[in-house]
């Protein structure tokens, strides 16, 4: 049966030229039974004034989003349109990733399968996190990411010093370059550089994971989704936190933020060809020994 939706969004890499032909390809594609809205600097870029739309309304009616690029634009993407439930189809536009599914040669397919309704949704949890300190709009911060949340250093060369406190118990203080809160989703991503497990992304978990750390304790550790992991700034030097990648607030020492997992979660959309497990082997170069 034909899918009853008539509303979809379009996020692309700012610095790939070929998106933008790919994103001029789907908005062909839609014609005129299908509503296309661009984030206004995307639309800028595809030469779409006219399909251009401000951030904040972006996510609204929309039936699903589609994401041209790496697991960047990915993250961008579920900033975007996570809190309204809209699902992400992700078109591998970049270097080998874990988020997005869809091969360019596979688009109008994959579009095709959506729309009748034949895609599988997969589902990843995010990560919640709050603080006391004003964020930029002057009120007490709040945010979300993907990915993960990171407390690091402000100065090359300085450690940030932070005592981590779980479920309102004192942990430890963590002496390093930084400490990263992930999800199951960005067990492959900053947290696994630093030495931290992979987790299966449908997994509930959150892994809290030490970088450089200058102190003896220096491993990652798998928390129950149900853990609350708090921060606090230690020592005279500021820290800042990141979310996805992206910096959202500076702390100071004696300021906090709280790290949970988040009630809002994101779907993906994937046609069940690419585990998890096969990706893995194309990342890491594994092969089979027979």
């Amino acid at each position: 049966m034909t899918q009853s939706t008539s509303h979809l969004g379009i996020v692309i890499h700012y610095y790939r030229d070929e998106v933008r032909k790919m994103a001029r390809q789907v908005i062909d594609w839609c014609g005129d039974d299908i509503g296309v809205r661009l984030p206004t600097a995307d639309a800028e870029l595809v030469e779409r004034p006219d399909l251009a739309v401000d951030e904040g309304s972006f996510a609204q009616q929309l039936d699903v989003c589609v994401s041209f690029g790496g697991d960047g634009t990915m993250l961008r993407a579920a900033g975007l349109v996570a809190q309204h439930g809209v699902p992400i189809l992700g078109v591998n536009a970049g270097r080998l990733g874990y988020l997005a599914e869809v091969e360019p040669s596979h688009l109008i397919d994959a579009l095709e399968r959506w729309r009748r309704g034949d895609l599988i949704e997969q589902v990843r949890m995010m990560v919640e996190v709050t603080s006391d300190t004003a964020g930029a709009d002057g009120t007490p911060f709040r945010g979300s990411a993907l990915n993960e949340a990171v407390v690091s250093r402000i100065d090359s060369g300085r450690t940030v010093d932070v005592l981590a406190t779980i479920n309102d118990r004192p942990f430890s203080n963590y002496l390093a370059d930084a400490v990263i809160v992930a999800t199951p989703t960005g067990s492959t991503a900053y947290s696994l550089s630093a030495g931290g497990p992979i987790v299966e992304p449908d997994f509930r978990a959150l892994i809290l994971t030490p970088v450089a750390a200058h102190m003896v304790f220096n491993r990652s550790m798998i928390l129950a989704p149900t853990t609350e992991v708090t921060f606090t700034v230690q020592g005279h030097r500021g820290a800042v936190l990141a979310l996805d990648g992206e910096a959202c607030l500076q702390l100071e020492p004696g300021q906090s933020v709280c790290c949970r997992a988040s009630d809002v979660e994101v779907t993906l959309l994937v046609d069940g060809e690419r585990d998890f497990h096969t990706v893995l082997k194309e990342k890491f170069h594994l092969i089979d020994w027979r």
